[in-house]
């Protein structure tokens, strides 16, 4: 194992690490589950357009940038082995200048989602709380194949839908709501799988039990795909269900698309975790904003 001072130190961060420790590159599917989350609830966003863009910042570029900066501080070791560049083992972000600017984040995620009433500030408290518990110490969830990519999921896609249609609603979201948020949120799993195959080598190490360790990259592949694809199913079915045809045929046409974007990915899965995660997650964010519409239009019963 690595330790952090081995590497060169400096004084302070260098700007472009410290933007590069935060990763713009992950803030956008919770930006978009926020904004899918207010298209949702089917109340008029006239006038509450404040909301919707401080809420799209909160979700993304400080919650997730804030838990990109927490997960690079906790796993400082482990990208010593993976990918010895990042801002904080090759020293551009010395000392503990990554705790700092995590908490500094973090602070600044609540003192946000305060200006967005109580549902936005219980959201980001439970947003904050999970991202230390998936990568801090005593909890750090993401030990596991299992609870790790499940709680990212569950941050990631179902619960800046919620928030969104909440406070755009200003009161609990519908059953609609809730179960597709969850559906997603669980088909999400799969799409963080695929993202811990590039840490392979130093999870292996470092005792990180990911599901590509455990199971061997083809077959984490292989249930990382039914993961993503049996929600979505759910989902089309339930839109069937809701008399909603055309919203579930559109969801359709993308799980097929999808589906042979996988059938793409199996080939080779290490190789092409990445090229799946620039594509088959594009599709599957399609398919929420499609299913949000479908819901939009069921009215805030049930």
């Amino acid at each position: 194992m690595t330790d952090i001072a081995a590497f060169p130190r400096m004084s302070y961060p260098r700007p472009l690490a410290a933007l590069k420790l935060i990763k713009p590159v992950t803030w956008f599917p919770p930006m978009l589950a926020y904004a899918i989350g207010c298209v949702s609830a089917g109340a008029p966003v006239s006038g509450q357009w404040g909301a919707v863009l401080l809420g799209i910042i909160l979700a993304g570029p400080i919650v997730c940038g804030m838990s990109q900066a927490a997960n690079d501080w906790c796993d400082r070791h482990v990208d010593a082995i993976n990918e010895p560049h990042r801002g904080i083992p090759s020293g551009q972000i010395p000392g503990r200048w990554g705790l700092w600017i995590a908490w500094a984040m973090t602070a600044l995620a609540l003192i946000v989602g305060w200006q967005l009433g109580p549902w936005g500030f219980g959201a980001t408290l439970i947003g904050v709380a999970a991202a230390w518990a998936y990568s801090a110490e005593p909890i750090r969830a993401k030990r596991s194949g299992i609870w790790g990519p499940g709680l990212v999921g569950l941050c990631y896609e179902g619960l800046p839908w919620f928030t969104g249609a909440a406070v755009i609603s200003a009161g609990a979201p519908s059953v609609h709501v809730i179960v597709a948020a969850l559906l997603y949120s669980l088909g999400a799993h799969g799409i963080m799988t695929l993202n811990d195959f590039k840490a392979l080598e130093g999870d292996r190490k470092t005792g990180l039990r990911s599901l590509p360790v455990t199971l061997g990259p083809e077959r984490a592949a292989r249930v990382a795909c039914i993961v993503m694809a049996l929600p979505q199913a759910v989902i089309i079915a339930l839109l069937l269900l809701w008399d909603r045809p055309l919203h579930a045929a559109g969801v359709a046409a993308l799980l097929l698309l999808q589906l042979l974007a996988m059938r793409r990915l199996l080939r080779d899965p290490k190789g092409l975790a990445p090229w799946y995660n620039g594509t088959g997650v594009l599709l599957y964010v399609a398919g929420m904003l499609v299913t949000a519409l479908a819901i939009r239009t069921l009215g805030g019963a049930i």
